[in-house]
């Protein structure tokens, strides 16, 4: 299920972080009476009724900027229309429509997305009109929503006309016959590039469907007997006016296309290597559990010796230490090399995501570890680990039934997750473990 995202679009200091972390149930943006004040995290996940969706607070104004606020304003007005399915427009209920207003306003409705116009700070909403309500309707934009995010007030009927506006296809499962691969990474590192090339020759290219990602655009296509979809999250266009926060959103993006990929395909420059935002989003795409291939693209470009390739292995291998279990690959989408082995390489991760043991091999491969490998013990009392059963797939994940979880350190589950991978590969796919304590009498 591919989640919607929603982005709250407003000037300064009308509120928009405040409802930001009452939505979300914690304080993530960094709330100050001062406008202007730069939060390093401007996005979450969220849910309210049956649905899920993401969402963003576009207020990232960066303090040392000699802007005028018009101009930061539609700085930010641009990223909510390229990446938003809805857009919740905030303005001040007690300062009354204001320029700025009008000007956001304006660009909002060029976007064509669906707005819900909502009037912060009002102390007493759904009990009459405030002093201000009618003024807003000059904006064009419907009836305002009254709340008060500080107060928590009016909050669940804004989101009742948020979800209302969701797109349908926000509900429909995708084709699980079907995989889907995700090309994410920051932005100019060839991800287009590198598509157009699995594009080429011998694909049989179904159709382009806007996408549920913004400007992603989802390509199925069959090659030979195999079905997938590719999720194109390259279409971030640079502008001027937003190139300071298109880092930010890239990176969103990619979040929202690795939720819905089996397999993701980071794409990485080989001239400028592993980057802060490479990393995130690795990192999310690990979180989430899905099949990763790390691929160093621009390969033609770097001088190279007979250890060149060894070293730039044992650098990603460094800089991304929890994605061990991640291929690499080394290719050029501009001059073709090692292209026509990219697809071989996404199926077999996909089928190593979704593979399954058999509950009786798990349980020996775990008996023969503890036996070549004694569990830790604390204070006289040592780890038992009586028995194991693989619980989904997806990413692979299995439940561990112990006499005490308090034993098990980190090092030893680590050593039981590599002697399941000696045995079952399980390459480009993250393995989860759950711990179970038997009751007393159940030992």
């Amino acid at each position: 299920m591919a989640k919607p995202v929603v982005a709250v679009v407003g000037r300064p200091n009308v509120g928009k972080s405040t409802l930001f972390n009452r939505i979300a149930g914690k304080r993530i943006s960094i709330v100050e009476d001062e406008p202007g004040v730069t939060r390093d995290r401007i996005y979450t996940e969220v849910e309210w009724l049956d649905w899920k969706f993401t969402l963003i607070d576009t207020g990232g104004i960066e303090p040392e900027s000699q802007e005028l606020i018009p101009a930061q304003m539609r700085r930010q007005a641009e990223l909510a229309m390229e990446t938003a399915d809805v857009i919740v427009f905030m303005v001040d209920g007690r300062d009354g429509l204001t320029s700025s207003d009008r000007e956001v306003a304006s660009m909002l409705r060029k976007s064509h997305k669906p707005i819900v116009l909502t009037l912060n700070k009002v102390d007493n909403p759904g009990q009459g009109p405030s002093e201000h309500f009618y003024e807003f309707y000059e904006l064009g934009l419907g009836e305002p929503i009254e709340i008060s995010s500080a107060l928590a007030l009016g909050i669940g009927d804004l989101l009742d006309e948020v979800v209302e506006h969701f797109p349908d296809h926000a509900k429909l499962e995708e084709d699980d016959e079907k995989i889907k691969v995700a090309i994410i990474g920051k932005p100019n590192v060839g991800k287009s590039s590198i598509i157009n090339r699995i594009l080429g020759e011998n694909r049989v290219i179904v159709s382009d469907i806007a996408g549920t990602t913004r400007d992603a655009i989802d390509t199925p296509f069959t090659d030979g007997e195999d079905h997938y979809v590719l999720i194109d999250t390259a279409g971030i266009r640079r502008r001027s006016r937003i190139k300071e926060n298109i880092e930010k959103y890239s990176v969103i993006r990619s979040f929202t296309a690795v939720e819905r990929a089996d397999v993701c395909l980071l794409v990485i420059d080989a001239a400028e290597g592993v980057t802060e935002q490479d990393k995130k989003i690795a990192g999310y795409s690990h979180e989430n559990g899905k099949g990763m291939i790390i691929v160093v693209n621009k390969w033609d470009v770097i001088e190279k010796d007979n250890h060149t390739m060894n070293k730039f292995i044992k650098m990603i291998r460094d800089e991304l230490s929890y994605l061990e279990y991640a291929p690499i690959m080394f290719v050029s989408a501009l001059t073709g090399q090692r292209m026509n082995t990219i697809l071989d390489k996404v199926k077999y991760v996909a089928n190593q995501n979704a593979m399954r043991i058999p509950t009786g091999s798990l349980n020996e491969i775990i008996g023969e570890a503890t036996l070549l490998n004694q569990p830790p013990s604390d204070k006289g009392k040592r780890l038992k680990i009586f028995y194991a059963t693989q619980a989904t797939v997806k990413p692979p994940t299995f439940i561990l039934f112990i006499n005490d979880k308090e034993l098990m350190h980190f090092s030893y589950q680590r050593y039981i997750e590599n002697r399941i991978r000696e045995n079952y590969g399980f390459e480009g796919t993250p393995i989860r473990f759950i711990l179970r304590e038997k009751a007393k009498g159940d030992q």
